[in-house]
């Protein structure tokens, strides 16, 4: 299986872990997701009083200059580990 296919699995996968991850691990899944899919963040810095978009900017921004490919190893590796010690919906 292709870094693509992975990906993408992983993608629909993440949407059926039996509980919502920490907001730690949902930023790292967004800014991993953001890079592999658009690049290096694009955007304007949010406000001050937006403070969620704030942290998916930052988190996001940190990673600048990570390929896409290995964006989606490591999107994949994250889900992967989410899903070992969460588990998934049957």
């Amino acid at each position: 299986m292709s870094t693509k296919e992975q990906f993408d699995k992983a993608a629909e996968d993440v949407k059926n872990l039996k509980t919502s991850p920490s907001d730690n691990d949902l930023l790292e899944l967004y800014s991993l997701y953001k890079q592999a899919t658009v690049g290096d963040c694009n955007t304007d810095k949010p406000g001050f009083l937006d403070f969620k978009g704030k942290a998916k900017w930052e988190a996001w921004n940190k990673i600048k200059g990570k390929s896409s490919d290995d964006a989606q190893k490591e999107y994949v590796d994250k889900v992967n580990a989410l899903i070992a010690s969460i588990g998934i919906k049957a």
